[in-house]
Protein backbone atom coordinates (compact mmCIF):
# COMPACT_ATOMS: atom_id res chain seq x y z
CA UNK A 1 0.00 0.00 0.00
CA UNK A 2 3.06 1.98 0.30
CA UNK A 3 2.14 4.13 3.65
CA UNK A 4 4.67 6.49 5.37
CA UNK A 5 2.49 6.97 8.52
CA UNK A 6 0.00 4.60 10.61
CA UNK A 7 -2.76 6.10 13.23
CA UNK A 8 -3.34 3.37 15.46
CA UNK A 9 -5.47 2.61 18.95
CA UNK A 10 -5.13 -0.65 21.45
CA UNK A 11 -2.72 -0.54 24.30
CA UNK A 12 -0.89 -3.81 23.07
CA UNK A 13 -0.33 -1.98 19.61
CA UNK A 14 0.80 0.84 20.78
CA UNK A 15 3.13 -1.57 22.54
CA UNK A 16 4.52 -2.96 19.73
CA UNK A 17 5.04 -0.31 17.35
CA UNK A 18 6.47 2.29 20.08
CA UNK A 19 7.52 0.44 23.32
CA UNK A 20 5.49 2.68 25.14
CA UNK A 21 2.63 1.15 27.44
CA UNK A 22 -0.33 1.97 28.95
CA UNK A 23 -3.48 0.13 29.40
CA UNK A 24 -6.58 0.29 27.86
CA UNK A 25 -8.76 2.90 30.09
CA UNK A 26 -11.34 2.97 27.66
CA UNK A 27 -11.37 2.52 24.02
CA UNK A 28 -8.94 4.60 22.34
CA UNK A 29 -7.72 6.32 25.22
CA UNK A 30 -3.73 5.48 24.09
CA UNK A 31 -2.65 6.02 20.36
CA UNK A 32 0.16 6.60 18.01
CA UNK A 33 0.99 8.41 15.38
CA UNK A 34 3.77 6.23 13.47
CA UNK A 35 5.76 7.18 10.73
CA UNK A 36 7.90 5.24 8.91
CA UNK A 37 10.74 8.00 8.41
CA UNK A 38 10.40 10.11 11.54
CA UNK A 39 10.26 9.58 15.35
CA UNK A 40 6.36 8.79 16.24
CA UNK A 41 4.19 10.78 18.41
CA UNK A 42 1.99 9.08 21.51
CA UNK A 43 -0.80 10.00 22.74
CA UNK A 44 -1.17 8.60 26.53
CA UNK A 45 -4.33 8.87 28.99
CA UNK A 46 -4.78 11.10 31.95
CA UNK A 47 -1.68 10.09 34.44
CA UNK A 48 0.25 8.46 32.25
CA UNK A 49 0.51 11.57 30.78
CA UNK A 50 2.51 12.80 33.58
CA UNK A 51 4.39 9.71 34.33
CA UNK A 52 5.73 8.21 31.13
CA UNK A 53 8.24 9.93 29.27
CA UNK A 54 10.73 9.70 31.81
CA UNK A 55 10.02 6.31 32.25
CA UNK A 56 9.66 5.52 28.08
CA UNK A 57 12.70 7.99 27.28
CA UNK A 58 12.52 6.58 23.85
CA UNK A 59 9.55 8.31 23.03
CA UNK A 60 10.61 11.87 22.12
CA UNK A 61 7.22 13.33 21.58
CA UNK A 62 4.13 13.07 23.70
CA UNK A 63 0.44 14.66 23.73
CA UNK A 64 -2.31 13.75 25.46
CA UNK A 65 -5.16 11.29 24.31
CA UNK A 66 -7.96 12.97 23.03
CA UNK A 67 -10.83 10.21 23.90
CA UNK A 68 -14.60 9.71 23.81
CA UNK A 69 -14.71 6.36 25.41
CA UNK A 70 -16.67 4.82 21.92
CA UNK A 71 -19.68 7.14 22.45
CA UNK A 72 -20.17 7.02 26.34
CA UNK A 73 -19.19 10.20 26.59
CA UNK A 74 -22.38 11.35 24.93
CA UNK A 75 -23.08 12.75 21.27
CA UNK A 76 -22.38 16.28 21.81
CA UNK A 77 -19.34 15.15 23.51
CA UNK A 78 -18.56 12.87 21.57
CA UNK A 79 -18.54 14.71 18.48
CA UNK A 80 -16.47 18.17 19.82
CA UNK A 81 -13.87 15.53 21.15
CA UNK A 82 -13.48 13.56 18.18
CA UNK A 83 -13.51 17.18 16.33
CA UNK A 84 -10.34 18.02 18.25
CA UNK A 85 -8.67 14.57 17.84
CA UNK A 86 -8.64 15.19 13.83
CA UNK A 87 -7.70 18.47 13.77
CA UNK A 88 -4.51 17.43 16.23
CA UNK A 89 -3.55 15.00 13.91
CA UNK A 90 -4.41 16.75 10.60
CA UNK A 91 -1.94 19.47 12.50
CA UNK A 92 0.53 16.58 13.27
CA UNK A 93 0.24 15.40 9.53
CA UNK A 94 0.98 18.88 7.92
CA UNK A 95 3.85 19.06 10.55
CA UNK A 96 5.60 16.23 9.01
CA UNK A 97 5.08 17.39 5.53
CA UNK A 98 2.80 14.41 5.05
CA UNK A 99 -0.61 15.88 4.52
CA UNK A 100 -1.31 14.62 1.49
CA UNK A 101 -0.56 11.51 2.37
CA UNK A 102 -2.76 8.82 3.02
CA UNK A 103 -2.67 7.50 6.54
CA UNK A 104 -3.58 3.31 7.70
CA UNK A 105 -5.99 3.60 10.41
CA UNK A 106 -5.86 0.88 13.28
CA UNK A 107 -8.80 0.37 15.81
CA UNK A 108 -10.61 3.56 15.47
CA UNK A 109 -14.58 4.02 15.53
CA UNK A 110 -16.21 5.21 12.31
CA UNK A 111 -16.61 8.69 14.47
CA UNK A 112 -12.95 8.70 14.53
CA UNK A 113 -12.58 8.49 11.09
CA UNK A 114 -15.61 10.54 9.73
CA UNK A 115 -14.20 13.37 11.80
CA UNK A 116 -10.93 12.73 10.11
CA UNK A 117 -12.05 13.01 6.52
CA UNK A 118 -13.83 16.17 7.46
CA UNK A 119 -10.18 17.73 8.21
CA UNK A 120 -9.09 16.68 4.81
CA UNK A 121 -7.22 13.18 5.95
CA UNK A 122 -7.21 10.50 3.44
CA UNK A 123 -7.83 7.37 5.57
CA UNK A 124 -7.29 3.73 4.49
CA UNK A 125 -7.49 0.59 6.94
CA UNK A 126 -3.80 0.30 8.40
CA UNK A 127 -5.06 -3.23 9.76
CA UNK A 128 -4.00 -5.39 7.31
CA UNK A 129 -0.41 -3.83 7.35
CA UNK A 130 0.20 -4.38 10.91
CA UNK A 131 -1.15 -8.10 10.94
CA UNK A 132 1.24 -8.60 8.27
CA UNK A 133 4.10 -6.98 9.46
CA UNK A 134 3.62 -8.84 12.94
CA UNK A 135 3.21 -12.39 11.74
CA UNK A 136 7.07 -13.29 11.68
CA UNK A 137 8.11 -12.66 15.31
CA UNK A 138 11.80 -11.48 16.21
CA UNK A 139 13.85 -14.37 18.45
CA UNK A 140 13.19 -12.09 21.49
CA UNK A 141 9.37 -12.40 20.63
CA UNK A 142 9.73 -15.80 20.51
CA UNK A 143 11.03 -15.81 23.63
CA UNK A 144 8.24 -14.16 25.25
CA UNK A 145 4.96 -16.26 24.16
CA UNK A 146 8.03 -19.35 24.92
CA UNK A 147 8.01 -17.98 28.37
CA UNK A 148 4.56 -17.14 28.72
CA UNK A 149 3.35 -20.37 27.74
CA UNK A 150 5.37 -21.60 30.54
CA UNK A 151 3.86 -19.08 32.97
CA UNK A 152 0.56 -20.52 31.98
CA UNK A 153 1.25 -24.26 32.33
CA UNK A 154 1.71 -23.22 36.16
CA UNK A 155 -1.93 -23.06 35.52
CA UNK A 156 -2.74 -26.35 34.58
CA UNK A 157 0.22 -28.07 37.17
CA UNK A 158 -1.69 -26.35 40.02
CA UNK A 159 -5.38 -27.62 39.14
CA UNK A 160 -3.71 -31.00 38.94
CA UNK A 161 -2.47 -30.55 42.53
CA UNK A 162 -5.59 -28.70 43.90
CA UNK A 163 -8.97 -29.98 42.07
CA UNK A 164 -11.11 -32.23 43.69
CA UNK A 165 -14.90 -33.11 43.96
CA UNK A 166 -17.02 -30.92 45.23
CA UNK A 167 -15.00 -27.57 44.11
CA UNK A 168 -16.92 -25.42 41.91
CA UNK A 169 -15.27 -24.41 38.16
CA UNK A 170 -14.72 -20.90 39.41
CA UNK A 171 -12.59 -21.78 42.60
CA UNK A 172 -10.45 -23.91 40.49
CA UNK A 173 -10.10 -21.09 38.24
CA UNK A 174 -8.66 -18.96 40.87
CA UNK A 175 -6.53 -21.25 42.39
CA UNK A 176 -5.18 -21.57 38.47
CA UNK A 177 -5.17 -17.85 38.29
CA UNK A 178 -2.91 -17.14 41.60
CA UNK A 179 -0.41 -19.37 40.64
CA UNK A 180 0.00 -18.23 37.25
CA UNK A 181 0.05 -13.97 38.65
CA UNK A 182 2.78 -15.67 41.36
CA UNK A 183 4.75 -17.46 38.06
CA UNK A 184 5.22 -14.17 36.71
CA UNK A 185 2.27 -13.41 34.52
CA UNK A 186 1.35 -9.83 33.72
CA UNK A 187 -1.94 -10.74 32.56
CA UNK A 188 -3.58 -13.85 33.77
CA UNK A 189 -6.79 -15.95 32.34
CA UNK A 190 -7.84 -19.28 33.60
CA UNK A 191 -10.66 -21.28 33.25
CA UNK A 192 -12.34 -24.65 34.12
CA UNK A 193 -14.92 -25.94 32.53
CA UNK A 194 -16.22 -29.53 32.95
CA UNK A 195 -19.14 -32.11 32.92
CA UNK A 196 -22.42 -31.27 30.20
CA UNK A 197 -20.54 -27.87 29.85
CA UNK A 198 -17.44 -29.14 28.32
CA UNK A 199 -19.02 -29.37 25.05
CA UNK A 200 -18.92 -27.56 23.09
CA UNK A 201 -18.63 -24.46 25.24
CA UNK A 202 -21.14 -23.91 27.87
CA UNK A 203 -21.01 -21.42 30.27
CA UNK A 204 -17.51 -20.72 32.27
CA UNK A 205 -18.13 -18.24 35.41
CA UNK A 206 -21.23 -19.99 37.16
CA UNK A 207 -20.07 -21.81 40.44
CA UNK A 208 -20.94 -25.30 39.32
CA UNK A 209 -19.85 -28.05 41.14
CA UNK A 210 -17.30 -30.49 39.75
CA UNK A 211 -18.59 -34.03 40.47
CA UNK A 212 -16.29 -36.85 40.33
CA UNK A 213 -16.24 -38.82 37.08
CA UNK A 214 -16.33 -35.91 35.46
CA UNK A 215 -14.21 -34.70 32.12
CA UNK A 216 -13.34 -31.75 31.02
CA UNK A 217 -10.35 -29.07 30.38
CA UNK A 218 -8.56 -26.11 31.58
CA UNK A 219 -7.26 -23.01 29.42
CA UNK A 220 -5.34 -20.09 30.06
CA UNK A 221 -5.60 -18.38 27.04
CA UNK A 222 -5.11 -14.77 27.02
CA UNK A 223 -2.24 -15.23 29.88
CA UNK A 224 0.56 -12.96 28.91
CA UNK A 225 4.25 -11.85 29.67
CA UNK A 226 5.67 -8.94 28.53
CA UNK A 227 2.22 -8.84 26.56
CA UNK A 228 2.31 -11.62 24.36
CA UNK A 229 -0.59 -13.81 24.87
CA UNK A 230 -1.06 -17.90 25.10
CA UNK A 231 -3.56 -19.88 23.76
CA UNK A 232 -3.42 -23.28 25.32
CA UNK A 233 -5.80 -25.80 26.87
CA UNK A 234 -5.07 -29.23 28.57
CA UNK A 235 -8.52 -32.06 29.31
CA UNK A 236 -8.59 -33.74 32.29
CA UNK A 237 -10.63 -36.60 34.39
CA UNK A 238 -11.72 -36.22 38.02
CA UNK A 239 -11.80 -39.72 40.19
CA UNK A 240 -11.15 -42.19 37.67
CA UNK A 241 -8.87 -42.89 34.48
CA UNK A 242 -10.91 -42.10 30.81
CA UNK A 243 -13.27 -44.32 29.42
CA UNK A 244 -12.25 -46.08 26.19
CA UNK A 245 -14.49 -43.91 24.70
CA UNK A 246 -13.30 -40.70 26.04
CA UNK A 247 -9.90 -42.12 25.28
CA UNK A 248 -10.63 -42.28 21.96
CA UNK A 249 -12.01 -38.87 21.50
CA UNK A 250 -8.36 -37.30 23.00
CA UNK A 251 -6.78 -39.70 20.43
CA UNK A 252 -8.46 -38.43 17.77
CA UNK A 253 -8.38 -34.90 18.37
CA UNK A 254 -4.94 -35.08 19.36
CA UNK A 255 -4.14 -37.21 15.51
CA UNK A 256 -6.10 -34.10 13.99
CA UNK A 257 -4.13 -31.44 15.72
CA UNK A 258 -0.98 -33.27 15.53
CA UNK A 259 -1.46 -33.68 11.41
CA UNK A 260 -1.86 -29.43 11.00
CA UNK A 261 1.04 -28.92 13.11
CA UNK A 262 3.31 -31.51 10.42
CA UNK A 263 2.05 -29.67 8.24
CA UNK A 264 3.19 -25.72 8.94
CA UNK A 265 6.44 -25.44 7.54
CA UNK A 266 8.36 -22.22 5.29
CA UNK A 267 6.64 -22.60 1.71
CA UNK A 268 3.49 -24.98 2.59
CA UNK A 269 -0.02 -22.61 3.31
CA UNK A 270 -2.77 -22.99 5.41
CA UNK A 271 -5.12 -24.67 2.95
CA UNK A 272 -2.36 -27.53 3.18
CA UNK A 273 -2.53 -27.62 7.02
CA UNK A 274 -6.42 -27.11 7.13
CA UNK A 275 -7.25 -30.56 5.30
CA UNK A 276 -5.86 -31.89 8.76
CA UNK A 277 -9.33 -30.32 10.51
CA UNK A 278 -12.46 -31.99 10.79
CA UNK A 279 -15.58 -30.58 8.73
CA UNK A 280 -18.59 -29.34 10.60
CA UNK A 281 -20.00 -32.50 8.86
CA UNK A 282 -18.55 -34.63 11.39
CA UNK A 283 -20.71 -32.98 14.15
CA UNK A 284 -23.41 -32.86 12.07
CA UNK A 285 -23.39 -29.10 11.29
CA UNK A 286 -24.22 -27.40 8.36
CA UNK A 287 -21.71 -24.36 8.06
CA UNK A 288 -18.04 -24.30 8.91
CA UNK A 289 -18.90 -21.46 10.57
CA UNK A 290 -20.32 -23.44 13.47
CA UNK A 291 -16.61 -24.40 14.77
CA UNK A 292 -14.81 -21.36 14.21
CA UNK A 293 -12.32 -20.78 17.24
CA UNK A 294 -13.08 -24.53 18.35
CA UNK A 295 -11.07 -26.38 15.14
CA UNK A 296 -9.02 -23.70 13.92
CA UNK A 297 -5.36 -22.76 14.21
CA UNK A 298 -4.22 -18.80 14.67
CA UNK A 299 -1.35 -16.76 15.04
CA UNK A 300 -0.39 -15.00 18.26
CA UNK A 301 1.73 -12.29 19.98
CA UNK A 302 1.66 -8.74 20.85
CA UNK A 303 -0.43 -6.97 18.22
CA UNK A 304 -3.79 -6.89 20.01
CA UNK A 305 -7.22 -5.77 17.20
CA UNK A 306 -9.62 -4.86 19.08
CA UNK A 307 -7.63 -4.71 22.51
CA UNK A 308 -8.98 -8.16 22.55
CA UNK A 309 -7.26 -11.04 24.58
CA UNK A 310 -6.22 -13.44 23.26
CA UNK A 311 -4.01 -11.71 20.74
CA UNK A 312 -4.95 -13.52 17.20
CA UNK A 313 -2.29 -12.60 14.36
CA UNK A 314 -2.28 -13.91 11.21
CA UNK A 315 -1.94 -16.57 10.28
CA UNK A 316 -5.20 -18.36 10.76
CA UNK A 317 -6.08 -22.09 9.40
CA UNK A 318 -9.39 -23.23 9.38
CA UNK A 319 -12.27 -25.18 6.60
CA UNK A 320 -13.89 -21.83 6.65
CA UNK A 321 -11.88 -19.64 4.68
CA UNK A 322 -7.91 -21.03 4.33
CA UNK A 323 -8.94 -23.32 1.31
CA UNK A 324 -10.50 -20.33 -0.96
CA UNK A 325 -7.62 -18.15 0.86
CA UNK A 326 -4.52 -19.93 1.51
CA UNK A 327 -2.01 -17.40 3.60
CA UNK A 328 1.62 -18.91 3.22
CA UNK A 329 3.71 -19.91 6.13
CA UNK A 330 6.59 -18.35 7.16
CA UNK A 331 9.68 -19.00 9.60
CA UNK A 332 9.11 -17.29 12.88
CA UNK A 333 5.25 -17.34 12.84
CA UNK A 334 3.91 -18.89 15.96
CA UNK A 335 0.57 -20.20 15.74
CA UNK A 336 -1.60 -21.86 18.78
CA UNK A 337 -3.42 -24.88 17.21
CA UNK A 338 -6.75 -26.48 18.93
CA UNK A 339 -9.24 -28.85 18.59
CA UNK A 340 -12.64 -30.05 20.69
CA UNK A 341 -13.52 -33.61 20.68
CA UNK A 342 -17.22 -35.00 22.54
CA UNK A 343 -20.51 -35.21 23.08
CA UNK A 344 -23.05 -32.60 23.53
CA UNK A 345 -24.31 -32.01 27.48
CA UNK A 346 -22.14 -35.29 28.17
CA UNK A 347 -18.66 -33.92 28.60
CA UNK A 348 -15.61 -33.26 26.02
CA UNK A 349 -11.61 -32.61 25.64
CA UNK A 350 -9.92 -30.03 24.62
CA UNK A 351 -6.49 -29.47 23.05
CA UNK A 352 -4.64 -26.86 22.30
CA UNK A 353 -0.21 -25.92 21.77
CA UNK A 354 1.35 -22.93 20.32
CA UNK A 355 4.24 -23.60 17.73
CA UNK A 356 7.37 -21.92 16.64
CA UNK A 357 7.25 -21.60 12.41
CA UNK A 358 11.16 -23.03 11.50
CA UNK A 359 12.98 -23.77 8.79
CA UNK A 360 12.87 -27.50 10.22
CA UNK A 361 8.90 -27.66 10.61
CA UNK A 362 6.54 -26.48 13.44
CA UNK A 363 8.12 -26.81 16.98
CA UNK A 364 6.53 -26.81 19.98
CA UNK A 365 6.32 -24.10 22.67
CA UNK A 366 4.82 -25.29 25.45
CA UNK A 367 5.61 -28.32 27.52
CA UNK A 368 3.21 -29.05 29.39
CA UNK A 369 2.05 -33.11 28.71
CA UNK A 370 -0.34 -33.43 26.22
CA UNK A 371 -0.16 -37.31 24.77
CA UNK A 372 -3.29 -38.02 27.17
CA UNK A 373 -6.15 -36.81 28.99
CA UNK A 374 -4.84 -35.84 32.58
CA UNK A 375 -6.17 -37.87 35.52
CA UNK A 376 -7.02 -36.22 39.07
CA UNK A 377 -7.50 -38.23 41.53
Amino acid sequence: MGLRQMLATGAQTVRYLTGAFSFDIQPMTIYTLFFAEHDPVVFAPAGSYHQLPDLVPWVNEWRIARSWFAGVAGPGASEHEAGVFASEIAALMADHGLDQERVGVVGFDALALSSLQSVGVDVVDGTPILLEASQAKTVDEVMCLQVAASIASVGFQTAHDTMRPGMTHTAVAKSMAEAIGKAGAEQVNARAVAGPLAFERGLFTIPRMIEHGDIGYLWTCGTSYMGYTTCLYRSFVVGREPSAKERGWYSEMKERIDGVIDAIRPGATTADAAKHFAPASKWGYLDEAEVLTIEFAHGVGLVNIASRQPSYNWPVINRQWSFQFPQVFESGMVIAVEALEGERRAGGVRLESMVVVTDNGAQLLDHFPRDEVMVIK
